[in-house]
């Protein structure tokens, strides 16, 4: 009987370990999923005081923008914003305190770069209430995996400025 070395038996199992929780991750196209079945009908704006509460990606084409605590929108982008989902901050534009689908945009602030504005496309409300209940029923399925340690379901996860 081959016994294998301890070093190599150890290097196995992490890696079937590392593998098992790399399944468990929700996709992108299931976090929009998760969004999308609670997100109402296309709004062209929403008020917008100069501070967002916080955000999480859904690709590299849309996410969630939290303005209060219990109020979030689904933003479409017209097409693929790079660093989306990597960028310690974003921003958004906006005219008289308002955000309008078409004409404003989200800016992606990442460390080195210039700064890039995504187009917004629609803009969605959210029922955070629905997807925090949805998250709880089913948290290996729908949680965001970027949302930080010790946020509760349905909250944002990065903070804008």
């Amino acid at each position: 009987m081959l016994i294998p070395h301890p070093r190599r038996l150890l290097v196995l199992v992490l890696l079937v370990l590392l593998a098992g929780c790399a399944t468990q991750r929700p996709s992108d196209a299931d976090r929009y999923a998760l969004y999308a079945a609670h997100a109402g009908a296309e709004t062209d704006h929403f008020r917008y005081f100069g501070r967002i509460n916080g955000w999480t990606p859904l690709g590299d084409s849309a996410l969630a923008v939290w303005t209060r605590p219990g109020e979030a929108w689904l933003l479409d982008l017209a097409g693929p914003c790079h660093d989306l989902q990597s960028t310690p901050a974003i921003g958004l534009t906006s005219t008289m305190s308002r955000v309008s689908a078409r004409f404003d945009r989200v800016l992606v602030r990442s460390r080195g770069t210039i700064e890039m504005p995504c187009h917004i496309r629609t803009i969605r409300p959210l029922d955070t209430r629905a997807i925090r209940d949805a998250e709880r029923r089913n948290p290996d399925d729908t949680t965001p995996v970027d949302r930080p340690s010790g946020a509760s379901p349905a909250q944002p996860s990065g903070s804008g400025t």
